[in-house]
């Protein structure tokens, strides 16, 4: 049956045959096998995308098109079950893939990634730029020898030397909308133990994709802290966090996965953090390799990659630093 109001006229046998070809609703159990063919016409009326017609994908998966919302709507019992399954495994595609850095990125002055350690490096108040420890070292070095005024290595501005300057300035940085700022300040006020307020600063880090927020917010929602209990939030929050590199997120969905009996999904976590240098993934790994669940292979190439990601955090500058 074709959707009314739509052109299905055709001219010779050939015009004929597509139409009923095309005439038939779909079948969501072949679709697999004719993916290319049924995302050319409604999953619904089974109407071609020709002329004026256009066709909408599925907003869940990529599996589907309709022509009409109605069409959408009438096909969502047939649907929903390879809908749910298809989204989930695309959910899974972006979910396990290994991110180039972590969530702290590179130092911008020296251009290497930053360590995990959050000793190794600080955070300026006036641009809110992470700078690893070995160029903060360095400048005031340069800074004291010159005898010169002490400026942020980033931006240049005059270094702030009381808590009230370095409040105004994160105030500016929040009021320009910087994630990171707005972040900052709300874990500030958890620590504090303004619990609503830390979930206000961090849920508006995490709008603006600020990975450290959704981790804390996977926390908040844990703990019942500014808001009530959530294991689906904090779930989210925790694969939000682990999509944007943030290796302990990762790590601690690895744990929630083991605890569910989801060994190998909790190994892939594991594997993934591992290799942005993320120690307790690592100890886990040793751990299930002990119990059988992990590979010869798989620890000894985690070892080497975390490894290498460890080194790719060192420097001279950042020996000097921690002497």
């Amino acid at each position: 049956m074709v959707a009314a109001g739509h052109d299905t006229t055709a001219k010779g046998s050939r015009g004929k045959s597509l139409i009923r070809f095309f005439g038939a609703a779909v079948n969501m159990s072949e679709v697999d096998d004719n993916a290319v063919v049924y995302k050319s016409v409604c999953a619904s009326c089974g109407i071609a995308e020709v002329d004026d017609i256009k066709l909408k994908e599925c907003a869940d998966c990529d599996l589907v098109r309709y022509c009409s919302d109605e069409c959408q709507e009438n096909h969502t019992s047939q649907h929903k079950e390879a809908c749910k399954k298809r989204a989930a495994e695309l959910r899974d595609e972006i979910l396990f893939n290994q991110p180039e850095s972590s969530h702290l990125g590179d130092c911008p002055i020296c251009c290497l990634p930053l360590s995990l350690d959050p000793e190794k490096a600080t955070m300026t108040s006036c641009c809110s730029k992470l700078i690893c420890m070995g160029c903060f070292h360095a400048n005031k070095i340069r800074e004291y020898e010159g005898r010169l005024g002490y400026k942020c290595v980033f931006c240049r501005k005059p270094t702030v030397k009381t808590d009230e300057e370095r409040d105004k300035n994160m105030m500016k940085r929040i009021e320009a909308n910087d994630p990171v700022a707005m972040n900052h300040k709300g874990v500030q006020q958890y620590n504090k133990g303004d619990y609503s307020s830390a979930f206000e600063y961090c849920s508006k880090a995490a709008e603006l994709g600020d990975a450290e927020a959704h981790n804390q917010l996977s926390i908040m929602y844990h703990y019942g802290e500014g808001v009530e209990k959530d294991i689906e939030m904090v779930m989210y929050h925790l694969e939000q966090a682990a999509i944007g590199g943030h290796p302990h997120a990762r790590y601690n969905l690895g744990c929630v996965e083991k605890e569910s009996g989801n060994i190998e999904r909790a190994v892939k976590h594991w594997i993934i953090s591992a290799n942005l240098g993320d120690d307790g993934s690592i100890s886990a790994l040793m751990d299930n390799f002990k119990e059988g669940c992990v590979s010869k292979d798989d620890l000894a190439a985690a070892l080497r990659a975390h490894q290498a990601a460890v080194n790719e955090t060192k420097s001279p500058q950042r020996d000097a630093a921690e002497a």
